[in-house]
C-alpha cells in the first residue's frame, strides 16, 4: 500500500470494508399498503432563504419556478427554532422535535464541570483514543480516536431506512459524522477542516504594514521576496502521534516572473502556475504524521492576489480530502471517494464560503463573491448529478451560499447599516438577488420531476434581518454584578472567562443566545441553589435585560428572554442554557460575548462585514416553506417536516416527535 494514503485510521486497523458502497445501491423501493411503489419526496434545504426577500423577488419576476411551485401548492412562513441558529433549527428538522429532544443548542458548547469555562465547538467533538504507548517523542494509541456528533437521537431517515425506503441525504447540517445506516449521505455544516475547526485560511504577504498574526478564522504570515522567490509554510493539523502535539507543516516555494504578473507554486512535487487574480484548481497536500506510516490528507486552493508591486497569496482552509478522508464524512464510507472519481475534488468543510477572510480584509468583496460562487457552482453540479440518478425514496440536498452571503452582503441592502455606502450598494447589491435566482433554477430542476406520486418541499431554517448594533452581554452581567472578576474591571476586558471569580459569579453568557446560571451541582464552582433561588435569579435577569435600552436609538436591545424549561421538552432539555436571550430586530450578541470576553462598551455599532444575521428573537426571522401540495396549516414549524415526510411514506411517526403532519 502507498504509504501516503496509509492514514492513522488504517494504521489502527479501523478501516471499513470497501464493499460497504454496494450496501447503499440497488435496493428495492419500499411498498405502501396496496402494493403501490413508495412515493418520492424531494426536499431542498436552502439555508437563510428569507420570506420577505422571496416575496420581493417574486414580485420582480426573478423567481418564476418558485411562482409555479406556489401556484401548484403552498407558500408559508416557517417557524424556526429557539434560538434561531442553523445547527439548532436543522436538528429540529432532522429529529422532528425541539432542542430538548436532540440536545443541540448553539454553535458553541461548554463543559460546566471544567475548572474554567472554555468554549468548544457545539456540533461535534473527538472522543480521545485509548491509552497510548510512548516511544520517545512519539505516541502510538492502541485504539483510534472517534468523532462524535453532539446531536443526539435518531434521524427521521433512520425510520425510513427501517421500512426499506432508499434515502439520499446530501450535506444536511448537524450531521457530522454522518448518522450510520443504509442511506447515501455526505456530511455538511459541522464538518471541520483538516485542522479541526470551522475553517482556517492562510495568507502570505510581503506588505510592510502587515505582520505575522492569527486572526479570526485564519493566519496571516509576513514573508520576504528574495530574488523573485518566496518561501512559505502551510500549517497543518496538530500531530497527535507526538507527545507535544506539534503542528505539522508543508513547506512550499513561490517563483515570481520578473516580467509578468505570474507565479509558479511548487508544493510536494506539484507545480501550479497562476496569473495575478487567478484561482487554482484543488491541490492535494499531505502532512506527515508518523514517519513512513501515517499522513493526513488534505486539499486546498490557491489564489494569487498580487505578483508584481508586492506579493500576496491566499490559501483556502485545508479541507479533508474526500478521496482519503481521515474521519467519516459519508455513508457508505466509499461514497465520498466515488464522488471524487465522478466529479473531481470538492469542498468538504461544512461552511465553505470564506466569510472570515472577507471580514479580515484578506479577500475583497469582489474576491469573496468569486469564492462563494465557486462553492455554489460546485453544489449545483453535485445537485444535478445526484438528482439525475434519483429514482425513488427520499432525496435531500442542502444549499449554503444564500445564508453566508446574506450574512456579509446585507450591508449592501440596508441603508441604515453602519457599513452601508452608495458605492458598495451600486457594486454589490445585485449579488443576493442573483443567488436567489440561482436557487430558483435549482427549484426548477426539482419541479420538473414532480408528478402525482412525487412531493417537492423547499424549506429554510430561518430568515434574515440586519445586524446593526451589538450587545456585550457578559460586560452587562459584570457591570450589574452577576459576574464578579478576580482582577479589576479594566484588567478583565479580554480575559475570556479566565479572570472570573466563580465563587461570587451568578450567571454568564456563552454562545450567541445562551445565558447560564452558575448552578450548584452542575457547574464545578456553582453558587446558585436550584429551586427558588434559581427561579428568582431567572426572573430578575429577564426583567432587567428586557429593560435595557440603546442610548443611541432608544430601542429595546432584548425583545424577550425565554425560560428554557418552558420551551424545551425531552430527555436533553436540562443540557441547554437556562435562559435564551432573544434579541430585538437589528441587534445581536457581540462577537466578544460569544466566547466570553468583557469589552468596556456595552452597545456598539457592528462594523464587521458580517452585517446580516438571524440570531435574534425567532419571531423576526421565520424561514420559508414551499410545497408542491397544499398545506393544511397556516403556521407550520420546522420540526413538523419530519413527521410530514414519514407520513407521506406511510411510516408511523415515533411518539418522541413533537412536530405534526402538515399534509
Amino acid at each position: 500500500m502507498d504509504r501516503r494514503y496509509f492514514t492513522r485510521r488504517t494504521f489502527l486497523g479501523s478501516v471499513g470494508a470497501a464493499a460497504a458502497l454496494a450496501a447503499g445501491c440497488g435496493r428495492k423501493g419500499a411498498r405502501v399498503p396496496g402494493g403501490a411503489a413508495a412515493r418520492r419526496v424531494i426536499v431542498l434545504g436552502v439555508d437563510g432563504f428569507d420570506p420577505k426577500l422571496l416575496e420581493t423577488y417574486l414580485a420582480q419576476g426573478l423567481m418564476p419556478h418558485c411562482r409555479r411551485l406556489i401556484e401548484r401548492g403552498s407558500f408559508r412562513r416557517l417557524a424556526t427554532s429557539d434560538p434561531p441558529q442553523s445547527p439548532v433549527a436543522w436538528s429540529n428538522f432532522i429529529s422532528g422535535t425541539n432542542p430538548g429532544g436532540h440536545g443541540m443548542f448553539d454553535f458553541v458548547a461548554r463543559d460546566p464541570r471544567a475548572a474554567t469555562i472554555i468554549p468548544t465547538l457545539g456540533m461535534a467533538h473527538a472522543e480521545p483514543a485509548g491509552t497510548p504507548v510512548r516511544i520517545g517523542k512519539w505516541v502510538v494509541p492502541l485504539s483510534p480516536a472517534r468523532m462524535q456528533n453532539l446531536r443526539k437521537g435518531p434521524t427521521f431517515w433512520t425510520n425510513l431506512e427501517a421500512h426499506g425506503i432508499p434515502c439520499t441525504v446530501l450535506r444536511v447540517p448537524a450531521n457530522f459524522p454522518p448518522s450510520e445506516g443504509e442511506s447515501v449521505s455526505l456530511s455538511g455544516m459541522g464538518t471541520p477542516d483538516l485542522l479541526g475547526g470551522y475553517g482556517t485560511f492562510s495568507y502570505f504577504t510581503d506588505d510592510r504594514a502587515e505582520r505575522s498574526r492569527e486572526v479570526s478564522g485564519g493566519r496571516i504570515t509576513k514573508v520576504e521576496v528574495r530574488d523573485q522567490v518566496v518561501d512559505c509554510v502551510l500549517a497543518g493539523p496538530g500531530n497527535s502521534f507526538r507527545s507535544d502535539e506539534a503542528a505539522t507543516e508543508v513547506p512550499f516555494r513561490v517563483f515570481l516572473d520578473a516580467d509578468r504578473a505570474v507565479a509558479k507554486i511548487a508544493i510536494q512535487e506539484q507545480a501550479i502556475v497562476l496569473a495575478e487574480g487567478e484561482w487554482s484548481e484543488w491541490v492535494a497536500v499531505r502532512f506527515a504524521m508518523l514517519p513512513y506510516v501515517a499522513e493526513a490528507a488534505g486539499i486546498c486552493r490557491f489564489y494569487l492576489k498580487r505578483a508584481r508591486g508586492g506579493f500576496s497569496l491566499y490559501v483556502t482552509p485545508i479541507n479533508i480530502d474526500p478521496a482519503h478522508p481521515a474521519v467519516p464524512i459519508s455513508t457508505p464510507p466509499d461514497y465520498s471517494k466515488r464522488l471524487v472519481r465522478e466529479l473531481g475534488y470538492f469542498y468538504t468543510q461544512g461552511m465553505a464560503e470564506d466569510t472570515k477572510a472577507l471580514s479580515a480584509g484578506v479577500l475583497s468583496s469582489a474576491e469573496y463573491r468569486q469564492q462563494a460562487t465557486f462553492v455554489l457552482n460546485e453544489r449545483m453540479k453535485f445537485f444535478e448529478h445526484e438528482l439525475g440518478r434519483f429514482r425513488e425514496g427520499f432525496f435531500f440536498h442542502y444549499f449554503s451560499t444564500l445564508d453566508l452571503s446574506s450574512h456579509v452582503f446585507w450591508r449592501a441592502l440596508d441603508p441604515q447599516h453602519p457599513l452601508y455606502s452608495a458605492a458598495l450598494s451600486a457594486e454589490h447589491a445585485d449579488f443576493i438577488p442573483q443567488l436567489y435566482a440561482q436557487v430558483d433554477a435549482a427549484i426548477g430542476q426539482a419541479l420538473a420531476l414532480v408528478d402525482d406520486r412525487t412531493l417537492l418541499l423547499v424549506l429554510s431554517d430561518h430568515g434574515f434581518t440586519s445586524f446593526r448594533r451589538q450587545f456585550n452581554l457578559n460586560s452587562w452581567l459584570m457591570e450589574n454584578r452577576f459576574i464578579r472578576p478576580r482582577v479589576s474591571r479594566a484588567e478583565s476586558v479580554n480575559s475570556y472567562f479566565t479572570d472570573v471569580d466563580w465563587s461570587r459569579t451568578k450567571a454568564y453568557g456563552l454562545g450567541l443566545n445562551g445565558l447560564y446560571l452558575n448552578l450548584q451541582g452542575r457547574e464545578r464552582q456553582g453558587i446558585v441553589a436550584p429551586g427558588r433561588d434559581a427561579d428568582d435569579l431567572c426572573e430578575r435577569l429577564t426583567r432587567e435585560l428586557t429593560a435595557v435600552r440603546d442610548p443611541q436609538t432608544r430601542a429595546a436591545v432584548v425583545a424577550r428572554v425565554l425560560r428554557a424549561r418552558e420551551v424545551y421538552s425531552g430527555p436533553y432539555a436540562e443540557d441547554g442554557p437556562d435562559l435564551i436571550v432573544a434579541y430585538n430586530d437589528n441587534y445581536r450578541a457581540s462577537w466578544d460575548t460569544i466566547l466570553g470576553a468583557f469589552p468596556r462598551e456595552l452597545i456598539s455599532d457592528n462594523t464587521d462585514a458580517w452585517s446580516g444575521d438571524h440570531c435574534v428573537d425567532s419571531q423576526f426571522v421565520p424561514g420559508v416553506l414551499l410545497s408542491s401540495r397544499p398545506l393544511q396549516t397556516e403556521q407550520p414549524a420546522i420540526e413538523d417536516l419530519a413527521p410530514t415526510i414519514l407520513t407521506q411514506f406511510g411510516v408511523t411517526v415515533p411518539p418522541e416527535m413533537t412536530g405534526k403532519n402538515l399534509l
